[in-house]
């Protein structure tokens, strides 16, 4: 539709992973080398994680049409929630393997591929497995896995395994059952999304691949896309191609940030104002507001009412024994005078004068005060120091509606709108009000503008309910199993077991933990992981556990 109002012959922000639009960045040029040298050395695993949107498919199309060596054979698995016989199907209906027999059964599928491999090494082939979205592959299937790397001659491999997850596969391959196959990874990639500087880069990029001659998108607009993006590569094209729609829609031929903010409050479904007219809005009660002078914070607490001045004033009586009415003193009403209370900060003007107390030591000293612990600096990290009291750091990246069901206080990653990264602490989240910590001061704000300003990253502490924080799934067994049966029996009757006193995680287990799942709008795989156990945790309101439906004077 606008493709040949802007000169462009197809649309340069496909969502599509198209490797002819391949951008890369320091992160996605390091990303390809693991992947190049996946397949050009022999044996074990390649791991290559990354968020949604970063690019890792449009990464692996890449490999597989421009990088991979022409004796190589390649088998990829784009839907890995198969069982180990349709996994296995599936590698050899890849490889083009005939099974004659017993197709239904593993040994005559493993068989047959070993006798492939063979064959292909002999012939000075190698043969390569890829597998896309490993992070829903299911245990029984992940060791599935590790026995095909069994398959080898007595120098090499006959099979180089590569797997392409989100940021759960590295959760997954953590689990003690699996540390088998982890310790057969030989080479790991996380990739990160694009910086400020990179997302510029990456939209011009894209804009000359599709034909596109001068400048489309100004700085401004540019920025603008980094902070509601936060880099990540299909974010930004979704907010540029909607943009290049509305841009076509007033026929103007440049784009501002203007209209990419309206762009983005399209994508996401909702209007949202201009972050420098939007109007601070705070509950009844919230006195006092920060501010910083130096390196100094001081709170500035609104000012007690004045009581009203009369301006008209009564002078004493003469000695008249009968006193002149008041009324006819004056016929002017009286006059109040008005005292306006000074305006309040916005949190972006907040962020802007705390840049420098907003990093990641301010922001860990803050949330370990509220387990109670004190963080030091300059030394062991923060996740060493947590473990030291029985606690563990999650990192991920979600929901503002996830956050507030796991009910813990939380380092934020919040944006302003320059762009710069601010780290600051969710202390108290009551309705729609939260609470917020920054540069260890302590202030609130609707929750809208702090999700104006936040884009999922997050990272908090956690108690398991045993000493290691290890996913629970299918073939578990041991007291942090018990622990699951009797917390979900006691969060609801729905959830109780059949046999309460097994260890074992079995089939029922299971389909309990995916009932929970539903119900709390999780990720349903049944495997009861962090994310999971937490939120158990807060249903049963475990103590001493700090929370963010709890106020902070309660708390104290």
């Amino acid at each position: 539709m606008y493709t040949s109002f802007f000169g462009l012959h197809e649309k340069p922000f496909s969502i599509t992973p198209d490797p002819r639009y391949l951008f890369l960045s320091e992160r996605h040029g390091e990303a390809l080398a693991h992947l190049v040298y996946g397949v050009t050395e022999s044996g074990g695993f390649i791991q290559l994680t990354g968020e949604v949107g970063t690019g890792k498919t449009t990464l692996v199309r890449s490999l597989l049409l421009n990088r991979m060596p022409d004796n190589a054979d390649v088998a990829v698995v784009l839907n890995p929630q198969l069982s180990v016989i349709e996994f296995l199907a599936t590698i050899c209906e890849e490889l083009h393997i005939e099974v004659t027999h017993n197709k239904g059964s593993i040994k005559a599928l493993t068989d047959a591929l070993n006798r492939h491999l063979l064959k292909a090494h002999a012939e000075g082939r190698r043969t390569i497995l890829v597998v896309d979205e490993a992070q829903n592959l299911a245990p029984a299937v992940l060791e599935q896995v590790r026995l095909l790397t069994n398959l080898e001659t007595a120098k090499q491999k006959l099979l180089q395994i590569i797997l392409i997850g989100q940021p759960e596969l590295r959760e997954l391959l953590g689990r003690t059952d699996l540390r088998q196959l982890a310790q057969r990874i030989t080479a790991r990639y996380h990739l990160e999304p694009l910086s400020r500087d990179e997302t510029a880069s990456y939209i011009e990029h894209r804009l000359k691949v599709a034909g596109a001659i001068g400048e489309v998108f100004d700085g401004g607009a540019k920025r603008e896309v980094f902070r509601l993006s936060q880099g990540v590569p299909r974010l930004v094209n979704v907010i540029c191609d909607r943009a290049l729609l509305g841009a076509y829609a007033r026929e103007s031929r440049r784009i501002n940030a203007r209209m990419i903010r309206q762009a983005a409050a399209e994508v996401h479904g909702e209007l949202s104002s201009s972050p420098w007219s939007r109007r601070f809005a705070v509950a009844a009660g919230v006195a006092g507001i920060a501010v910083i002078g130096a390196t100094v914070w001081s709170i500035v607490q609104q000012q007690e009412p004045v009581e009203p001045v009369q301006a008209a004033v009564v002078e004493a009586a003469p000695a008249d024994p009968e006193p002149e009415p008041v009324a006819e003193l004056s016929s002017e009403p009286p006059v109040e005078e008005v005292v306006e209370e000074p305006a309040l900060p916005s949190l972006q003007e907040q962020l802007e004068l705390a840049d420098e107390l907003t990093g990641t030591d301010f922001a860990m000293a803050t949330l370990f005060e509220t387990w109670g612990l004190e963080y030091a600096t300059g030394g062991r990290t923060a996740c060493a120091q947590a473990l030291d009291a029985g606690l563990y750091c999650l990192f991920q990246r979600g929901s503002w509606t996830g956050l507030r069901r796991m009910d813990r206080p939380a380092v934020l990653t919040l944006v302003d709108d320059d762009g710069d990264r601010h780290q600051v602490v969710l202390t108290a989240l009551i309705d729609d009000v939260a609470e917020l910590s920054i540069g260890g001061v302590r202030v609130t704000h609707p929750a809208s503008d702090i999700i104006d300003a936040w884009f999922g990253e997050f990272m908090l502490l956690w108690r398991p309910p045993t000493e290691a924080a290890a996913a629970l799934g299918r073939g578990a067994n041991g007291p942090a199993v018990a622990w699951l049966r009797n917390s979900l029996a006691a969060i609801d009757q729905r959830y109780a077991s059949s046999d309460s006193g097994s260890e074992l995680f079995d089939a029922e287990l299971e389909e309990t933990v995916r009932l929970f799942q539903r119900d709390h709008r999780l990720d349903v795989d049944g495997l009861a992981g962090q994310q999971t156990q937490i939120i158990i945790n807060s249903l049963l309101a475990v103590e001493g556990t700090p929370r963010l439906s709890t106020p902070r004077l309660a708390r104290d």
